[in-house]
């Protein structure tokens, strides 16, 4: 037993360094970290491949029509063209979306509604942990662009606001 908990200490898998590891991850926004000791190696990577990296930019342009038509067809064109006005506000982090806090409560948010650097804007759960996200800035919600349930990448744009 207490060759295991020397071993454990030095056991690059331990559940609880690798969950250390991605907490660094989300404070210092590191999109991959790539650890070797002797033959043991750890590789955490978060979004697509850097290669696809290039992609990305193009990729969030055809996933937004899709949710605004799907909210009121007429306002899809507004922000697109009003696009360099608005801030887009994007996901922290790899994970599920929630637009409320269950399916039964009415969601944090929705066109039209202001929002303050505090107010809590969605649920994105990643590895069964529910992180409340704020907006970290004020304005109007203009646009949600993210269905709840759907699957979210680093960096994936989730609201417009004014």
């Amino acid at each position: 037993m207490e060759n295991d908990k020397t071993n454990s200490g030095n056991d690059v898998f331990d559940v609880r360094r690798v969950r250390r590891l991605v907490e660094l991850m989300n404070e210092h926004e590191l999109a991959e970290v790539d650890l070797r000791q002797g033959e043991q190696r750890i590789r955490l990577r978060r979004g697509p491949e850097t290669e696809v990296l290039a992609a990305i930019p193009a990729a969030p342009a055809p996933v937004a029509p899709v949710t605004p038509t799907q909210a009121t067809p007429v306002s899809a064109a507004a922000p697109a063209a009003a696009e360099p006005a608005g801030k887009v506000i994007p996901s922290p982090m790899v994970g599920t979306f929630y637009a409320s806090a269950n399916p039964d409560a009415a969601p944090f948010v929705k066109v039209g509604d202001q929002v303050g650097t505090d107010s809590t804007i969605c649920i994105i759960e990643a590895m069964k942990v529910f992180n409340e996200i704020p907006a970290e800035c004020s304005g109007k919600i203009v646009a949600v662009l993210v269905e709840s349930g759907a699957t979210v990448e680093y960096g994936q744009p989730l609201f417009r606001i004014e």
